[in-house]
């Protein structure tokens, strides 16, 4: 007899779990909030291989070919990540898989813990993609292995779409403590090169099947049961998909609802004969009008982003303005006055330093993506740029290429210094080629790497500079003592530095600063917060030995 057992999962632990039910034989992808925790619950199955890979254009080709090997591939990143992804997303869809592919891109409407806010469905119809999007745990656990399913029957990637709202809330999850072990894919690549080389020839073939495969999938999504009809006996039908759902539930408890799954390709025929059993019709969608944009070009008339907002994150709340209906009462007193808490760098963060040494020199700094983002802020008030990843290096080397060619330029009597700085798991991220282009094209400035041993702004996850590997399993790690001399930085223009000291630091930037070239310093140190972490499980003396050794060979590996 099945004997179900009921589990509160996030819907980032439940993708992890439907994934490894649907048999997947790997699980790679970069750390970002609010994805993260997808690979590192997977991480805890011994029989799946994983890995945090360098980047997400790095992640998707490992899972592209281990799906061509045979083996079922979940790859993961958050909606920023997707489009460091893009190259290889699209001619993915060229080439198709042999074991399921499966891509869950997280966004985060309201830009919690990212840089823009953007809509990743708009992925999915650029590259000719299929793509689920879950409205709870339960759903993000199943569709997880429905997408796997026609990633395999249609051979083609197929996108699953999370938000934040559904990434980090709980769900019930409800497990059969009986189901026969995981079916894996058979495993093996058949060399097909007309299908997996993307010469022009072979592609304008292939683009053909891409056709004929969107044919058969639009008329499978009809019937498929991600799609569904909860009709109402009222005047009003709401089209919605993803958390949206819930919210519409909760507001609008009479109307009929079409709750759409699949989001890409869309149901017509379903959504039409829905639409016709109602004299109103909303559609309710977070960000992008994506889905009203379709039902309207099907000559459905509609309301969407003409009362829903296209900006931020929705909720109950939102909707009832929206609709002008009334808000319910508070449950808490809300008159109790929050004093202001703003963000900050960790107290006794290692690198703080390296901003007040900036500041205090005027230095024009372009910043990167991480924790150390928060330089920005007061006290510190020592950033200037900040877009995406790596770009603190070649922004900086930007503004060079035009200021050296202008000494005086508005409020500046001589050429001002700039300074690039940089996590260490940015700089392997997207920084190293921005820093090979500089020393390429004999820029000018200052790079400086803020090498802290974690991804820290994620949770702590470790990178090719920390010396480790998912799993806290001991790895190589980048030398930049090496790097330096490989990217023929002159060994005058080099330093490593302890982050904890202060006095170095300074004489460092004082020493680096006013020379020519590229420059590159390797602040090295150890968060705070991992340390905490590393102590509780009898690995802090052995990594802070570790990270005192490699400043003292770095030195002795960029003078060799």
């Amino acid at each position: 007899m099945d004997v179900a057992t009921k589990l509160l999962l996030s819907g980032n632990e439940a993708i992890a779990l439907g994934a490894y039910e649907a048999g997947v034989a790997l699980g790679c992808g970069y750390p970002g909030t609010p994805s993260t925790e997808i690979i590192e619950t997977l991480a805890q199955r011994p029989d799946v291989y994983t890995e945090w890979s360098v980047n997400e254009k790095v992640a998707l080709e490992v899972g592209l070919g281990a799906a061509l090997a045979g083996g079922r591939a979940l790859v993961t990143m958050k909606h920023v990540g997707l489009n460091v992804a893009a190259d290889p997303l699209f001619t993915s869809s060229y080439t198709g898989v042999n074991a399921g592919l499966v891509v869950v891109t997280a966004d985060d409407p309201a830009m919690h813990s990212s840089q823009n806010e953007q809509d990743s469905r708009n992925y999915a119809l650029a590259a000719k993609l299929p793509m689920f999007e879950p409205a709870d745990a339960a759903q993000a656990r199943e569709f997880t292995r429905a997408a796997f399913e026609l990633s395999e029957a249609y051979d083609t990637p197929v996108l699953l779409r999370s938000a934040t709202r559904l990434s980090h809330s709980t769900g019930v999850v409800e497990v059969d403590e009986d189901a026969p072990a995981p079916q894996r894919h058979a495993l093996g690549f058949i060399s097909q090169p007309s299908k997996y080389v993307m010469i022009p020839g072979n592609a304008r073939r292939r683009r053909l099947d891409i056709a004929a495969r969107w044919q058969r999938l639009q008329d499978a999504v009809e019937t498929h049961p991600a799609n569904s009809v909860e009709h109402a006996p009222g005047e009003v039908g709401v089209i919605t998909s993803g958390v949206a759902y819930q919210y519409v539930k909760e507001v609008m408890p009479q109307a009929g609802v079409c709750r759409l799954g699949i989001v890409h390709p869309l149901p017509r025929r379903l959504i039409t004969e829905f639409a016709r059993q109602y004299r109103t019709v909303y559609v309710v969608e977070e960000l992008d009008p994506v889905i009203e944009t379709q039902v309207r070009a099907w000559g459905i008339d509609c309301h969407g982003k003409d009362v829903f907002p296209s900006i931020g994150e929705f909720s109950p709340g939102t909707l009832r303005t929206a609709l002008g209906l009334p808000q319910p009462e508070p449950i808490g007193d809300a008159t109790v006055e929050v004093p202001p808490r703003f963000p900050a760098l960790c107290v006794g963060c290692p690198h703080a330093h390296v901003y007040n040494a900036l500041r205090e020199r005027g230095m024009i700094v372009s910043g990167d993506i991480g924790c150390y983002s928060l330089g920005v802020m007061p006290p510190y008030s020592a950033m200037d740029t900040l877009l995406d990843m790596g770009a603190s290096v070649t922004m900086a080397h930007g503004m060079d290429a035009v200021l050296s060619n202008d000494p005086s330029a508005p409020g500046q009597s001589v050429k001002p210094q700039i300074a690039a700085v940089i996590g260490d798991s940015t700089f392997a991220h997207s920084g190293l080629t921005g820093l090979l282009n500089a020393c390429w094209n004999k820029r000018d400035g200052l790079y400086i790497v803020l090498d802290n041993g974690t991804t820290a702004m994620t949770g702590g996850q470790p990178n090719p500079l920390s010396g480790e590997r998912l799993g806290r399993e001991d790895a190589m790690h980048l030398d930049y003592g090496y790097l330096a001399r490989a990217f023929g930085i002159p060994d005058e223009n080099f330093a490593a530095v302890d982050a904890n000291s202060r006095k170095a630091v300074t004489a460092a930037i004082d020493d680096l600063a006013p020379r020519s070239g590229v420059r590159l310093l390797a602040v090295i140190g150890m968060c705070i917060i991992e340390v905490k972490d590393l102590k509780k499980i009898d690995k802090y003396v052995d990594k802070r030995d570790a990270r005192r050794l490699e400043i003292t060979e770095v030195k002795e590996h960029s003078h060799a």
